[in-house]
């Protein structure tokens, strides 16, 4: 093949990745729960890989790929195996979201640790693929799943919650803060509402100059789960009124370098 002709492919697959967004489609078999079950999943590891590699600068909360120690490695790893070694469907609903927003969470840096260094999560998955989201990296109940299984088939159908884009976090500096807190079922609440408040108030959420309104892609890929264009702006408008004042149809960014420290 005509190697003018392989690029074109090449670069049509990209955009194509790089702009469209999974639909939010269920998968049946995670949409089952034991409400009187109150036992609590044990979080505390990935709290300690948090608590040793995690730093603040400016609006971005970094992530120490290159100094983690073999310890925090290993913890993380362990981690990992223990949720996967779990049946969530065990679990009441409070405990499944934040079993499954740490587990997306914890799977994305262990990735970026298996691959590092890499200047961004889009240089992984492949020739035609942008990202690793659509391989399968864990096993759960003998069900290979992906981090968009988590976040499109799981995470956005059961719960139909727009702040779950807040929680899940995707190793890139334009991406919502990677939560210094691990979610748990009496935490949750209150991590996303700080998450939301968070990034809407951070220029790579919502960035206002003088009559322009530059918003995150994350509102336009996901625009259906806001209610729309109009949605979307409605819906930020009751943090900043003052876009309701701007005529003008939003631009959106993103940026996918490593969320490095």
């Amino acid at each position: 093949m005509n190697m003018k002709y392989v690029w074109l492919i090449l670069l049509a697959s990209l955009s194509f990745f790089s702009h469209a967004a999974p639909k939010a489609e269920l998968w049946l078999y995670w949409n089952k729960s034991n409400e009187a079950n109150l036992q609590m999943i044990d979080h505390s590891e990935w709290q300690h890989v948090l608590d040793n590699n995690l730093s603040q600068q400016d609006s971005n909360t970094l992530f120490d790929y290159k100094h983690i120690s073999p310890t925090d490695r290993q913890s993380l790893r362990d981690y990992i195996n223990t949720l996967t070694n779990l049946d969530p469907r065990q679990f009441n609903k409070s405990e499944q979201f934040a079993y499954w927003v740490n587990l997306y969470n914890a799977a994305t840096v262990q990735l970026i640790l298996e691959h590092y260094p890499i200047t961004s999560i889009t240089k992984l998955g492949g020739l035609f693929s942008f990202g690793p989201w659509d391989q399968d990296i864990i096993t759960i109940n003998n069900q290979e799943l992906s981090l968009n299984d988590i976040e499109h088939r799981i995470l956005r159908p059961i719960w139909q919650d727009k702040r779950i884009h807040y929680a899940v976090n995707c190793a890139s500096l334009g991406c919502p803060n990677l939560s210094t807190k691990a979610f748990t079922a009496d935490n949750t609440p209150s991590l996303l509402k700080k998450a939301e408040f968070d990034f809407i108030n951070s220029k790579k959420g919502v960035n206002i100059t003088d009559d322009k309104l530059e918003l995150s892609s994350i509102y336009d890929w996901y625009a259906v789960d806001f209610g729309g264009e109009q949605g979307v702006l409605n819906y930020l408008s009751r943090f900043k009124p003052e876009i309701q004042k701007i005529n003008k149809k939003p631009s959106y960014q993103y940026n996918w370098a490593l969320n490095e420290k």
